[in-house]
């Protein structure tokens, strides 16, 4: 039996925390925009090699929403779900690329695609036809309907799915029309969901050698995420009303107004912290049978937030926030985007990352996964276009003068 030294244990695991939990799966990623980038930044921020794939000469449509861009003329929209990558310029629609594509998805762990339905058949790159070279192979693809079913081969946006999947109807002021969440966050939870099964088919392959499609739609997701509020119609049959910044189970657990128009959340979640609030207050609502337990509060919701508005409009946001903080009552300031990054807590935990040790002016939004011995990393900033066909292609055993000439083809 081999005895290892505890030295030797250290460098192992020196070893594996430079290298990432997913290190040594490779990745090839034929997605743009948002939704399916976002999900192989995760892949790549935990250590699995991704290569992008983009169309020569345009690329990703991200690299052109600016301003604002950095001072090296990435946008910062791309930079947001594109660090830790490497950019490949191909173009499918010839054989030539084609064949590049299926030379590297035959060393590839995993494919994430958010083409059309059925638009990546031509080419022979469908799940159907790769599986059959790489049984391993996992295939993931991210659209606005799903695989299945009457509307699957309609393009999907995020701003419409949150429209069709109820997200816009209860959000917005109750008595305005439907909003928007203030960024695509049916595309990015979507993103999450197909990382979730892609990790999710990994350990499946670990136990039965086989890859699997995984199939993620925006509306899906959308409607995973009317939570509670979704169930709430489940239950009761009645259609959720747009209550603005108030909770449709919990009372109080809104917005509110303190002196000089300054805005506070306050976030009551149970009886007890009720009753802390009361005391705050210097009143007994807590004894009053309207206002006692929470479903009575939710039945008086317009009567007791009345009175709380005018309570809380007699001083300033900072006294209410330190007070509640000091009875236990949940709350907070409502930051803009500059005094929410430019929190202690925000630099605690490294959620701003500087690329200037790679000798790019990008600083992007950290990752929120913390692994205790396989920590995220941040090895390179988002590539510059074509930054790695060549290298690429060399591995792939393209020599000088065939990458030239495919260059000079237009095909990379």
């Amino acid at each position: 039996m081999t005895v290892i030294s505890q030295s030797e244990q250290v460098d192992s695991i020196n070893n594996n925390v430079q290298k990432g939990a997913l290190h040594g799966i490779k990745v090839l990623d034929l997605s743009r925009v948002l939704a399916g980038p976002s999900c192989t930044q995760v892949l790549a921020d935990l250590g699995a090699e991704v290569i992008k794939v983009e169309r020569p000469g345009v690329g990703d449509e991200t690299r052109h929403w600016a301003p604002p861009t950095f001072s090296d003329n990435t946008s910062a929209y791309y930079a947001t779900i594109n660090r830790n990558k490497k950019s490949l310029t191909v173009d499918i629609n010839t054989l030539a690329g084609q064949t590049i594509i299926k030379q590297l998805i035959a060393s590839s762990d995993i494919v994430v695609e958010n083409f059309k339905v059925g638009g990546l058949k031509k080419y022979g790159l469908d799940y159907d036809s790769l599986k059959q070279d790489n049984p391993r192979l996992i295939y993931a693809s991210l659209t606005g309907f799903g695989q299945t079913g009457p509307d699957a081969k309609r393009p999907g946006y995020d701003y419409i799915i949150q429209g069709l999947s109820g997200l816009m109807s209860i959000t917005g002021p109750s008595d305005g029309e439907p909003h928007k969440v203030g960024v695509a966050v049916v595309d990015l939870f979507a993103g999450l969901q197909l990382t979730i099964g892609i990790q999710a088919a990994l350990l499946a392959r670990h136990n039965t050698g086989l890859g699997q499609h995984v199939d993620v739609a925006l509306l899906d997701s959308a409607l995973a995420m009317l939570a509670n509020v979704g169930m709430n119609h489940l239950a009761s049959g009645k259609v959720p009303p747009r209550l603005g910044n108030q909770h449709p189970n919990i009372v109080p657990y809104q917005v509110f107004e303190a002196e000089g128009e300054k805005h506070f959340i306050l976030a009551c979640g149970n009886d007890i912290q009720f009753a802390k609030l009361c005391g705050v207050l210097g009143v007994d609502w807590y004894s009053d049978h309207r206002f006692a337990t929470n479903p009575q509060r939710v039945a008086n919701r317009e009567l007791l937030c009345d009175e709380l508005t005018k309570q809380f409009a007699e001083r300033p946001r900072s006294y209410w926030l330190d007070v509640l903080d000091q009875a236990g009552i949940p709350c907070g300031a409502i930051h803009n985007a500059a005094e929410a990054l430019a929190m202690p807590q925000v630099q605690a935990r490294e959620m701003i990352v500087d690329f200037a040790a790679q000798g790019s002016p990008v600083r992007a939004l950290g990752n929120p996964i913390k692994l205790s011995a396989s920590p995220v990393t941040y090895r390179s900033p988002p590539p510059k276009l074509s930054e790695h066909t060549d290298s690429t292609l060399t591995g792939l055993g393209y020599d000088s003068d065939m990458i030239a000439k495919l260059k000079a083809d237009g095909i990379v």
